[in-house]
């Protein structure tokens, strides 16, 4: 998509205001003098979630939040580049695994990935303090991965911190939909999916050329012109309740370097001043760039949370796009999948017409005879749209087996580490 056009800047909701909402009371620990305050935090929340908003927010303020991305992100490209001997090394002594094929060359984004467990001994307000051991330097005879000794950490640390902010953000809108269908759904999950991603640039898939080259030539790496999508992840919707993501971190290579290799590059602003997420916004049939506050956390809604909220809540069609004219610099984030137990049932029949909308090409609504509104936009006709995916009375496994399988043609079979 062109990357020109309107920019969404996510409402930024703190921390400390979150903590206030999602306190275990039924009723907003407050006074008389906050009690409008935290009224008008709540609209504005399920204004920017609901059917009418972009189905995305950003939390700041979240402590140890910022040190912990920057630590961990810059990890992302370092992995990616890793031969894949050393790789699969420091994958397996970490515990993490990969959604993609890694030894695949021309892949244009490389995810690690581990399943995070709720901790139900940390309350909401040490758990972004805790401070994990640092594993021993277990590579110390491989000068190049003495790095990655704290990556498990850094990764559960990061992770745990994400998940309590994506729960508390679902007790709240609990309170304001009046259940608690959200919050329990996931908490009987007991699990979410982390996942750290480097998005590729161009510069990195040459330098993966070179070092898997079998000819001993000379690694030059010149600026090419470049035949490739302009997306680095093609439009979907996430079908968990919540998605929890990092501000991305961009990282670019200096281009007249003759050795990318051994320069870690440097993490540089957002050329453009936006995340490179952008969303489909349904009423104007346009996309959006996404644009959030620095350090921030964005919260998306997913596909489970839009079913369980029964419509009060919207997942967005999204994708993720390249910066133009910028061969030489990557995309790094860190994202955590919430999602309700593999056994949950979902129901498609409480959604009424009144929770549609015709052009957002969502298909949420089933008539007697089980059949669905179609897609208007040309884009979400490219998606597989969910009432070719949700069945009626389906487990949350079955329904993620069926979505990845209609979006990636495979047996739909989900990763478990």
């Amino acid at each position: 998509m062109m990357e020109e056009g309107e920019t969404v800047e996510l409402y930024d909701l703190r921390y400390s205001d979150l903590m206030a909402l999602s306190s275990s009371d039924h009723q907003l620990p407050t006074t008389s003098k906050n009690i409008p305050y935290l009224e008008s935090v709540m609209s504005k929340i399920m204004k920017n979630l609901g059917p009418s908003g972009p189905g995305l927010l950003a939390v700041t303020g979240v402590h140890n939040a910022s040190a912990l991305r920057q630590k961990l992100l810059p990890m992302a490209r370092k992995l990616a580049l890793l031969n894949n001997e050393d790789r699969k090394r420091v994958l397996k002594d970490h515990g993490l695994g990969s959604d993609v094929p890694l030894k695949n060359i021309d892949r244009t984004v490389s995810p690690f990935a581990m399943q995070l467990k709720y901790n139900q001994d940390l309350d909401a307000s040490s758990i972004c303090n805790i401070n994990l051991p640092r594993i021993e330097d277990r590579y110390s005879d491989i000068e190049n991965l003495t790095e990655f000794n704290n990556l498990g950490n850094l990764f559960k640390e990061l992770g745990n911190c994400m998940m309590e902010v994506g729960l508390q953000l679902a007790r709240v809108c609990d309170k304001i939909i009046s259940g608690h269908e959200l919050e329990h759904s996931l908490l009987e999950s007991c699990s979410a999916k982390g996942r750290l991603i480097h998005y590729h640039s161009y510069l990195d898939n040459l330098i993966l050329q070179a070092s898997n080259s079998t000819q001993p030539k000379k690694k030059t790496f010149k600026k090419t012109n470049f035949n490739h999508s302009d997306l680095w992840q093609q439009w979907h919707y996430d079908y968990g309740v919540f998605t929890v993501l990092t501000d991305p971190m961009f990282i670019s290579v200096p281009e007249n370097n003759e050795s990318p290799q051994s320069c870690d590059g440097q993490e540089c602003p957002s050329p453009s001043g936006h995340t490179y997420l952008q969303i489909l916004d349904p009423d104007k049939n346009s996309v959006a760039m996404v644009k959030a506050p620095s350090g921030s956390f964005i919260i998306q809604v997913g596909e489970s949370g839009d079913i369980l909220s029964k419509g009060k809540l919207r997942a967005t069609l999204h994708s993720v796009c390249r910066p133009k004219n910028l061969e030489n610099m990557s995309r790094e984030t860190f994202v955590v999948f919430l999602q309700p137990s593999w056994n949950k049932k979902l129901s498609v029949y409480d959604f009424s017409v009144e929770h549609s909308r015709s052009n957002d090409g969502y298909s949420r609504i089933y008539d007697e005879e089980n059949q669905c509104q179609k897609p208007s936009s040309d884009l979400v006709k490219l998606v597989p749209p969910l009432c070719d995916r949700l069945k009626d009375g389906m487990t949350f496994a079955e329904f993620s087996k069926e979505t990845t399988k209609q979006y990636y043609g495979s047996s739909g079979l989900q990763s478990k580490r």
